[in-house]
């Protein structure tokens, strides 16, 4: 086979897998009535989990919602959620690019993002929540781009990579984040390979713009510029490059290690 014919069986392969995918997304985003800036955004509670009080028992969250502007169309915002032993209240962490780097609690636990309403992504209760809350804090703690000027909306670092830096660091969660989360497979450098902690997935990349993605808890992934496509093993579902997952329910139940 030529490398000229090589090439356009490869172009044909991107523009049918990635790009027409994204185009009818974007298509079918322009038609959603939605505010065009963040003062008329709705950023109020969807009323997606319960009252926070001190009886409630601990859970940790991970949240989605598509964010603002022509990137809805492409992107959500990812945020985690942490509802401690015996408090009345939960905490929520951000990355956004402004403000503080790291915001806690700067929005309700469950808010609209950009009037968006979000899904819950992951989660996790009772003695799971409780044993994995020491490496979550930690993960937050240790996030490498929490500085200011350390955000970047495309191709990372950016809200969803500091997410998936969380589940790296924490595999109980089960690599659970939307597959439209554009930002999570952002490395450092021309090109990474890793392994997850929890030995069940392998994911390659190349600077967050092409790579791979194979194992128990991401299924099969291919991704070109931020786009994902493939298909979900845990729960039956095809990843949509920039629409996200059709098919079972979204959320995923994390299980700590006793």
């Amino acid at each position: 086979m030529s490398l000229k014919r090589l090439l356009l069986y490869l172009l044909v392969f991107i523009l049918m897998i990635f790009i027409v995918p994204a185009l009818v997304t974007l298509a079918w985003w322009e038609l959603q009535d939605r505010p065009r800036s963040w003062r008329a955004a709705d950023w109020s509670s969807a009323r997606l989990l319960p009252e926070a009080s001190s009886g409630q028992e601990p859970a940790v969250y991970i949240m989605a919602a598509r964010t603002g502007g022509l990137k809805g169309a492409f992107a959500v915002h990812s945020w985690i959620v942490l509802k401690r032993e015996s408090a009345n209240s939960y905490e929520r962490y951000d990355k956004v690019g402004w403000g503080s780097p790291i915001r806690r609690s700067a929005y309700a636990a469950d808010g609209r993002w950009y009037s968006n309403l979000p899904q819950i992504v992951c989660e996790a209760h009772g003695d799971d929540a409780i044993r994995i809350m020491p490496a979550i804090d930690a993960a937050i703690e240790n996030y490498p781009y929490a500085h200011t000027g350390d955000y970047t909306i495309w191709p990372g670092p950016n809200s969803n990579t500091f997410i998936a830096h969380i589940t790296h660091e924490v595999p109980e969660l089960g690599a659970c984040m939307a597959p439209n989360a554009t930002g999570r497979d952002f490395a450092p450098g021309f090109a990474a390979l890793d392994i997850s902690r929890n030995g069940w997935n392998l994911h390659a990349t190349l600077g967050g713009l092409a790579g791979f993605a194979i194992g128990r808890d991401v299924g099969f992934e291919l991704h070109f510029m931020g786009l994902v496509a493939g298909f979900d093993l845990m729960r039956p579902a095809i990843k949509v490059p920039a629409y996200g997952l059709v098919g079972m329910p979204f959320t995923r139940t994390a299980q700590a290690k006793h």
